[in-house]
């Protein structure tokens, strides 16, 4: 379907998966109630004309670290188009990498330690640690979502983990960290903001003898309601982000508690997922916060 028999909200998928998710078929459905029409369109969907719609909602573009140049692309045209893009078409690009987090670091903004190499560095685990002190380590590339290429290193395995993160390292920055016994033992959270307002959250937990809190990982969630401290600290963050737009449309701040202070661990605002399904009014007050918006 292309948006010439569909004016009105564009949610923005991928190929592999067209429709909506379930999560933002709540949100089709708040907006279909106020009286918008909705249509899902992948993002490499050769037909769509972007500018004719009122809202283009970056939604479940999945497969864009898969595609990073195509997708790039795809921004530059939405914005030479001047299309009605949420989020900003400048946050989605700089969030796209999540080397993005060196600058919310340098705002003073508390985030997970982190070594950055660059690509096809000849980097030793060994020396990383001797370096560093931490121990366990956890490795990913810069542009990945759902933790893609994700792995975790021990000490005791580090001639066979140097040779994987050479390859890591020969298909671009790879950022590591030191594994967060927290996440294990209380959880990782997911604060979602709607223009700029707390909405709800959520808190998840990797499943056993793993660290990945994704589902597909084995990892579960529900709702909860963070500390007033920890709200805070996720609003300091989202205020850090550095452009001079509108507050985010949607955002989610993930973070854990290390020595009573939140953590950043990512601040999503290309594709995140909102836990919808988790809070009975949020998919309605971002549908709120989107007509504001389009009016």
């Amino acid at each position: 379907m292309t948006e010439r028999s569909c004016p009105g909200v564009a949610l923005v998928t991928y190929d592999a998966r067209p429709e909506v998710t379930d999560d933002d078929r709540l949100l089709a459905d708040a907006l279909s109630a106020r009286g918008v029409a909705v249509c899902a369109l992948p993002w490499s969907d050769p037909a769509a004309r972007w500018s004719a719609f009122d809202a283009v909602v970056v939604r479940s573009t999945w497969d864009y670290f898969h595609r990073a140049n195509e997708f790039h692309a795809w921004l530059d045209r939405l914005e030479a188009a001047g299309a009605r893009v949420h989020n900003d078409v400048r946050i989605l690009r700089w969030n796209a990498d999540k080397t993005y987090l060196r600058d919310l670091d340098a705002r003073g903004i508390p985030v997970i330690p982190t070594r950055w190499l660059a690509a096809g560095s000849p980097t030793s685990l060994r020396d990383l640690r001797r370096e560093t002190g931490w121990t366990e380590l956890v490795v990913k590339p810069t542009v990945s979502g759902g933790a893609h290429r994700t792995w975790r290193s021990a000490a005791d395995a580090e001639a066979m983990d140097d040779e994987r993160l050479a390859e890591s390292l020969g298909g671009g920055e790879v950022m590591v960290q030191p594994l967060v016994r927290e996440i294990e033992r209380e959880g990782e959270w997911s604060l979602l903001f709607f223009g700029g307002a707390y909405s709800h959250a959520v808190l998840k937990r990797p499943g056993n003898g793993d660290f990945r809190v994704q589902r597909e990982h084995g990892g579960t969630l529900n709702p909860a309601e963070p500390a007033a401290s920890v709200i805070a600290a996720a609003e300091r963050a989202l205020a850090a982000i550095p452009f001079r737009v509108d507050a985010p449309l949607y955002a989610r701040v993930d973070g854990c508690i290390v020595d009573g202070e939140l953590r950043l661990m990512e601040l999503e605002v290309l594709e995140p997922e909102l836990f919808l399904r988790c809070a009975p009014e949020a998919a309605g007050r971002l549908a709120d916060v989107l007509l504001a918006r389009m009016r």
